[in-house]
């Protein structure tokens, strides 16, 4: 007789978890909003690094027909050696999805782009990374509005800008490119659409190898619909796993064997060591990436409050803050264990920014609490966050690096104006004035996108999440 209750609370559990129907509506100004965003976001111009090094000189290697690139790789730290040829050691997606672009400007390898102002370079990184964080602002700010009517916009912003993913953005990292294939996949599987869904996944994978995690995590979302949709999802994967494996058999002689399995740079011994450099977290990377000198609780604190955020909508949508939050914390714990948690030269964390837009889906229930304090952490986390996208490239040369955290600077900045370290190290943009004065029309701008993104009073059902 016991055997009946028992069924019964599994039931019951299941039934809790099952996908919700997918929220979508849009927010007030949004094309006004993605315009700003736009402008404060990617009209940065950094100079060449070891990202475009890598990826460019593997998009140089495909529009002649090959893969490898001997000449253009040559003295690049981000390499691959394998049968005698430079590979690039990134995964190929950027890559191969900015051959159009580089074709357009007849972009070419280095050093034909390697100074500050090469617009071309800067084009070629807006066709991926630009685009990629437009459409994830775009999803986000939709799905936010759906859940909590008047959060849309401020979710979208917070997203854009009050976040390291602008700075990764123009900067030639897949990371943003990854984060947004993936959740435009948790969006498709969140709306019944499976295949599209395993489509935009596996694309994220082709692109960063560790969004693999996503595709898994999703396919067991999928699978609470039942087995035909799994099916049609690992479908919609395979055209990159095919793609991949082709990849690597051309490249590496098998399709089975990653570019980092070669990898020659400097950092070839810690990458060797563990699964490709990740080990267990370890409690000095955790506190580097919440309270180190780029650390989310100072830079980015909007998303800090989103992670109570998504414990709050269990409540409301169960399977799907389930699905947000595994993710999050298998990129954080991925961040965490690798031997370098900021990744070199970068604006943070960079291996934890895939997961930013699953741990942004906790902002509207934050607005639905305290429009207040959402706008508040909001506000703080554009200003940080911008003012470090505006300057890490210089910043991360100097010593020592926003001592006392960016707040620090942005103090010095008020009181010394020209003569500060921030203005110091702002950089170019495509607007016509000189960096410091870009700095503060950016500055502006990102916050005028702030006011502008002030929610509406969310209604009685809203403040029940």
């Amino acid at each position: 007789m016991a055997i009946f209750p028992l069924r019964a609370g599994r039931e019951a559990r299941v039934a809790r978890v099952r996908p919700t129907e997918l929220p979508w509506r849009r927010p007030r100004h949004e094309l006004l909003l993605l315009a700003l965003v736009a402008i404060a976001a990617l009209t940065l111009v950094y100079p060449a690094g070891a990202q475009d090094d890598s990826r460019m000189c593997l998009t140089d290697a495909v529009l002649h027909g090959h893969l490898h690139n001997d000449a253009c790789l040559e003295g690049s730290i981000d390499v691959a050696n394998y049968g005698g040829h430079r590979y690039s050691d990134k995964a190929p997606g950027v890559s191969f999805l900015s051959v159009p672009a580089a074709a357009i400007v007849h972009l070419g390898p280095p050093p034909a782009w390697q100074h500050d102002r090469d617009l071309g370079l800067w084009a070629t990184r807006i066709s991926t990374g630009g685009i990629a964080l437009l459409l994830c602002a775009f999803l986000l700010g939709r799905v936010a509005e759906g859940l909590v009517p008047g959060a849309g916009g401020l979710t979208l912003v917070a997203y854009a800008l009050g976040t390291e993913t602008a700075a990764l953005a123009v900067a030639n990292f897949g990371h943003v490119q990854a984060g947004a294939l993936a959740f435009s996949a948790f969006v498709l599987a969140w709306g019944r659409r499976p295949l599209p869904a395993g489509l935009a996944a596996g694309a994220a994978m082709l692109t960063e190898y560790e969004a693999g995690l996503v595709v898994l995590v999703l396919g067991a979302y999928v699978l609470l619909r039942g087995a035909r949709p799994l099916a049609r999802f690992a479908l919609g994967v395979a055209p990159a796993v095919l793609v991949l494996g082709a990849y690597d058999r051309a490249a590496f002689g098998s399709p089975f064997h990653l570019s980092y399995r070669y990898v020659s740079d400097k950092f070839a011994k810690q990458q060797s060591a563990g699964f490709f450099g990740i080990h267990m977290p370890r409690g000095h990377a955790i506190a580097l990436l919440l309270t180190g000198n780029r650390g989310l609780l100072f830079d980015s604190a909007i998303l800090v409050a989103a992670a109570v955020g998504l414990i709050l909508l269990r409540r409301r949508i169960p399977a799907e803050a389930t699905v947000c939050a595994v993710v999050v914390v298998a990129f954080f714990a991925l961040d965490a264990g690798y031997f370098d948690p900021y990744g070199g030269d970068s604006p943070g964390g960079r291996f934890f920014a895939p997961a930013i837009p699953f741990l942004a889906v906790g902002i509207p229930a934050v607005v639905a609490r305290s429009r207040v304090v959402g706008v508040a952490l909001l506000a703080a986390s554009v200003l940080a966050s911008t003012s470090i996208a505006l300057t890490w490239p210089t910043a991360v040369n100097s010593a020592p690096v926003y001592t006392g955290t960016v707040w620090r600077r942005l103090g010095e900045l008020a009181q010394h104006g020209a003569s500060a370290p921030l203005a110091r190290w702002a950089q170019p943009t495509v607007l016509p004035f000189r960096p410091f004065g870009a700095f503060v029309v950016v500055l502006i701008v990102a916050l005028t996108t702030v006011a502008v993104s002030w929610p509406r009073r969310p209604d009685a059902g809203s403040r029940a999440v």
